[in-house]
């Protein structure tokens, strides 16, 4: 947190010895001028958080495409604001994304249908996500990532820097799990290796885990290795065996509410009778039948995530409900660690990715960052087992 502070600090000091903003900018639709207004947003206003205009096209292209046209228009360089994150929260916290009228609700309800009629995560698409955003180059999340390689919330309780709170949430997670030596631990979802290499270091389980990435599976091979760790490139569904505990931390935002079923189906298969399984996700605070068209397109084509009505629905009669710990407001200090992390990199990464890649990464992070503060994103950490499990389950935090 203490970093953060001081890059609070800078980008104030930035905007304060630019001396504010010029007067000769396009003014905006009404309409437009109106929603943001509400948001205390202003079009080349002064404040940190406010939206520069560099040409009157970004209108068009808000009023026809919604937060599509909004993010695209941002990585062309047509707008910046020198606080992305603190313009996300604004606008997130007075849902303006379900505001806008006109054709933007039209290509909303495009999505919804999309959806609706069709398996966005099926398995022909499974392997979709991992070659359009975890193969783009292990170069960027090791710039960004902290050491351990965990691309999720971290957990700041006691943390002052994001390595700690990473490595404060892979022993949470070991410890909710309550791991024993000699288990046998699967991980649906299993990225760089970060949680494997910890639970089998700590608390020596076998891992098993699983990704659809191939860059993801290389890495984790070598960072896992002479551990007993095995990094296998296969679809959740695809999976046979039987696990002591099983674990997925990031991936369920890519499983699709139709295939909600099937996914704990498969977790009951395959986990003992007195296993643990903890899901660690991304929620949303209500049901929402869509996802955000920029982010579908850009960062996780195919993703969507669930509500707490959406979750508790499926595991009706499947799977108990032992915890449900919610942190999300940990998931803001992550992003803009992460954000930190890849700015400094920056330099050593502009040889090989483009200045729109740049704009692109920093619209992700920061408008996600305030996706969490404005609280429509949670973090939850669900403990579950079967009705059969013998053993009384005390939660840790």
């Amino acid at each position: 947190m203490a970093r953060f502070t001081r890059f609070q600090q800078k980008m104030e000091q930035t905007y304060s010895s630019a001396g504010g903003v010029s007067d000769a900018q396009p003014a905006p639709p009404p309409v437009l001028h109106d929603l943001a207004a509400e948001c205390g947003v202003q079009f080349n206003g002064d404040a940190p958080w406010d939206i520069q205009v560099h040409s009157d096209e970004v209108y068009q292209r808000i009023l026809s495409k919604g937060s599509l046209g909004f993010g695209e228009s941002y990585m062309d360089g047509l707008w910046d604001c020198l606080r992305l994150d603190q313009l996300f929260y604004r606008l997130l916290s007075f849902n303006i994304d379900e505001r806008l009228g006109g054709w933007a609700r039209m290509r909303l309800m495009t999505q919804v249908l999309r959806h609706r009629l069709f398996n966005l995560q099926s398995t022909k698409r499974a392997f979709q996500v991992g070659e359009q955003h975890y193969d783009i180059g292990n170069d960027v999340f090791e710039s960004m990532l902290d050491p351990t390689m965990s691309y999720s919330c971290g957990y700041w309780h006691q943390a002052d820097n994001l390595e700690q709170a990473q490595i404060n949430k892979l022993d949470m997670i070991c410890r909710k799990l309550e791991l024993k030596p000699g288990e046998k631990l699967l991980e649906i979802g299993c990225g760089w290796g970060g949680l494997a290499r910890y639970a089998a270091e700590n608390y020596g389980v076998e891992v098993v885990g699983i990704t659809v990435s191939k860059e993801q599976q290389k890495l984790a091979q070598d960072r896992c290795a002479g551990l007993p760790v095995n990094i296998e490139l296969i679809d959740y569904r695809d999976l046979n065996g039987e696990y002591d505990k099983i674990v997925s931390v990031g991936m369920f935002e890519h499983v699709g509410e139709k295939n909600y079923p099937i996914y704990f189906d498969t977790v009951n298969r395959l986990l003992k009778d007195s296993g643990l399984f903890l899901l660690h996700t991304i929620g949303i605070y209500k049901s929402i039948k869509r996802v955000d068209p920029w982010i579908d397109k850009y960062i996780f084509r195919n993703g969507k995530l669930p509500s707490a009505e959406q979750l508790s629905h499926v595991l009706n009669q499947r799977l108990i409900i032992e915890d449900w710990h919610n942190f999300g407001h940990d998931y803001y200090s992550t992003l803009m660690a992460w954000w930190e992390n890849f700015d400094a990199a920056w330099p050593s990464l502009s040889h090989k990715y483009d200045e729109r890649f740049y704009r692109m990464w920093k619209y992700y992070l920061l408008s996600c960052a305030g996706f969490f503060k404005a609280r429509q994103g949670q973090l939850w950490q669900l403990v579950l087992s079967k009705r059969s499990r013998p053993h009384i389950y005390r939660s840790i935090r």
